[in-house]
């Protein structure tokens, strides 16, 4: 059964539902951070899902990076599947923008986590209602 790791519980919110993977948003506000956990248990690398849930999880992941990319004016997105803190297979899409936070370095580490405002959260989530339209189904908040 499909279980959510505790550090990924912990720092994030919940947005809702792809097909294999559920969508989380980082509880960092100095970023658009999302990330992508399929809902497999005992999971932590990407070749360990069998072949469909693999192009299953780059559909998702690409299919959000564009969405993304449009929807928050970002420079550059980053795309990533690192796992050294959390082994559940999750795949962070970050949104970049040259006057964000770290540009141009790495988010990690760089900057204290700044926790969204429930406004701030709303706000994205109605964002997310206007591209999210196919697939996806949005969590009870």
């Amino acid at each position: 059964m499909f279980a959510l790791d505790s550090r990924l519980q912990q720092d994030t919110l919940p947005i809702g539902d792809f097909p294999l993977s559920r969508l989380l948003l980082s509880n960092d506000s100095n970023y658009p951070w999302f990330i992508l956990v399929p809902r497999r248990e005992d999971i932590s690398e990407i070749f360990q899902l069998d072949a469909a849930d693999q192009r299953q999880l780059w559909q998702e992941t690409t299919t959000l990076a564009e969405l993304l990319k449009d929807s928050f004016d970002a420079d550059k997105l980053n795309v990533a599947a690192l796992g050294n803190v959390v082994s559940q297979l999750h795949m962070h899409v970050i949104v970049r923008r040259r006057e964000d936070a770290a540009w141009p370095a790495p988010v990690w580490g760089k900057h204290p986590a700044k926790p969204y405002t429930p406004e701030q959260v709303a706000t994205i989530r109605e964002r997310l209602r206007l591209i999210l339209t196919d697939n996806f189904t949005f969590a009870e908040v």
